[in-house]
């Protein structure tokens, strides 16, 4: 009798703590226009919850998380959240190709989990040029209380969002894109949506910096003067800890470094600046030891004096933990991406072209259009003519609504070819990848050669320098429509973007989740059922 107390008992306990890592955590988010004196003049800005930039979300790894967006802006609107691999959830990706946006003073109910992720990502509006007036905002995943992290615990945990912005409207800005033009030059460069602002921390400790460029366009720098920075986490992966004075962060990319406070006791510059810009913007926060009693002074510390290659090199010593886990309790080298054979390689080259007169981005010379029925409703109701299966694989030019095709569990070898004279960077949703290869001029099949397929680490957001190309591996094992575009938002706009098509004949929820009850339609499913 006491044997099975004793086994119910510690059934409860297993169930009780499988629900306290497992909770439900509930939002409701309100969007609205706001003025704000961003650059020291009054303009319109996008509020969530009346803040700007938006409210943090700190979740835990496997947190289910239940929020309500109401959209009180007077034009259709939808968040994306940047790096959340919405497993077998294409559903809750919140772009136009998986979602219908919410109409004004309306709502939508996003339901998605933080599935065997940690690290820190970002959240921003995919609509329109909405992410230039703001609703961008931190999303930090924390790690669970059963899996070891591979540093201390650090004192104090600091987000920064970096990145450019204009003085000038979003409506402003979109009408420049529709117009067949390029944006002007970004007019200066925030922290956390500010000029100035001051991080507190104590001498002797370590805090934690989370640093993402939430930017449109331009790759920033990262510095803290007096001080070297550990990196220690990319975009969920645990990365060797090796130490930078400065970082190049470029457009969709998070970083996390640790940064001890063990000089004197004063006030120190932290600055953000463009990198590869003939004028170079910045922006300066203050670190403040919580015993000086001297303020912020000297000369800002200096960016790197070198560019591409500098960058480059930088970018090859970022290197998987092999021996670390990340989300999971598993070490992260016990997957050896680097043995198996890929199904297939598709080169994506960038470039910009003049279509009927108007400036557009493409990818193998198709310049995306959105439709007005989410690609994803349109697989799911089987309504033909909305996507083309074949546009990027081919050789036309011209405009499509392209997807291309994949079956579930491929693995690719995709490599980005820029032939611009323009830093990229490019997003895949519902992945991270390796990124395995960077190199100049045109890439060939023996370049394959210079791969790194021992610790190459994973994200989700990676950069391509000009005249150059990169290489990913990515192993296809979630299934659903994933929208793969140009983290610069003019280019993603005006075309340089696409949809994988991560296809399984068998519909079953072990591969994927069914539509949502609450499901917008829009478009071409309009009056359907789920």
């Amino acid at each position: 009798m006491k044997l099975h107390l004793i086994i119910g008992v510690l059934a409860v306990l297993a169930v009780s703590l499988v629900n306290a890592e497992d909770p439900y955590l509930y939002y409701t988010w309100t969007v609205t226009y706001g003025t704000r004196s961003i650059l020291g003049a009054p303009q319109q800005v996008i509020l969530i919850n009346n803040q700007f930039p938006g409210p943090k979300l700190d979740v835990v790894t496997n947190n289910n998380i239940i929020l309500n967006l109401i959209n009180k802006l007077d034009q259709p609107f939808l968040l994306t959240w940047n790096g959340v691999k919405q497993r077998k959830n294409s559903w809750q990706d919140g772009v136009l190709g998986t979602n219908c946006p919410i109409p004004p003073n309306s709502n939508y109910t996003y339901k998605f989990q933080a599935k065997d992720q940690i690290g820190s990502y970002t959240y921003f509006p995919s609509t329109l040029m909405h992410r230039a007036a703001g609703g961008f905002g931190a999303l930090n995943i924390y790690h669970r209380s059963v899996i070891p992290i591979p540093y201390a615990n650090p004192d104090g945990d600091f987000t920064l969002l970096i990145g450019d912005w204009y003085k000038t409207s979003h409506k402003a800005l979109q009408q420049t894109l529709d117009s067949g033009k390029s944006l002007p030059f970004p007019h200066g460069v925030l922290i956390n949506g500010q000029t100035k602002t001051t991080f507190t921390g104590e001498q002797g400790k370590t805090y934690m910096f989370r640093i993402s460029n939430v930017g449109l366009s331009t790759s920033l720098n990262f510095r803290i003067q007096g001080h070297s920075m550990k990196l220690v986490e990319v975009e969920g992966s645990h990365v060797i800890q090796n130490l930078y004075d400065s970082l190049d962060v470029h457009v969709g990319q998070s970083v996390t470094v640790l940064v001890t406070l063990n000089q004197p006791p004063k006030d120190y510059y932290i600055v953000a600046s463009t990198r590869f810009t003939r004028t170079v913007l910045t922006a300066t926060a203050v670190l403040h030891y919580s015993n000086s009693q001297t303020a912020v002074s000297g000369p800002l510390p200096a960016a790197p004096a070198y560019k591409y290659h500098w960058s480059m090199q930088q970018a090859r010593t970022y290197r998987w933990n092999l021996t670390s886990n990340a989300a999971r309790p598993n070490p992260q080298g016990s997957f050896h991406y680097g043995k198996i054979t890929p199904t297939k390689t598709i080169v994506l080259a960038n470039s910009a072209s003049y279509i009927n007169g108007k400036l557009r981005y493409a990818v193998n010379g198709v310049s995306y259009v959105n439709a007005d029925t989410p690609l994803k409703l349109a697989d799911y109701f089987n309504i033909p003519g909305v996507f083309s299966m074949n546009a990027v694989q081919g050789v036309p030019s011209g405009v499509a609504t392209s997807v291309m095709p994949t079956n579930l569990h491929d693995f690719l070898e995709v490599v980005f070819q820029n032939n611009e004279n323009a830093m990229q960077s490019w997003h895949l949703d519902g992945y991270d990848f390796w990124v395995v290869g960077f190199g100049s001029g045109q890439w060939s099949p023996k370049k394959r050669r210079t791969y790194n397929l021992v610790d190459a680490l994973t994200r989700h957001t990676t950069q391509v320098y000009p005249n150059s190309w990169t290489a990913i591996l990515v192993s296809l094992d979630n299934q659903g429509m994933w929208n793969m575009r140009s983290a610069s938002w003019e280019r993603q706009y005006l075309g340089q973007q696409f949809y994988l098509r991560v296809w399984n004949p068998v519909r079953s929820l072990a591969n994927e989740y069914d539509i949502p009850s609450n499901v917008l339609l829009c478009g071409k499913v309009v009056g359907r059922h789920p």
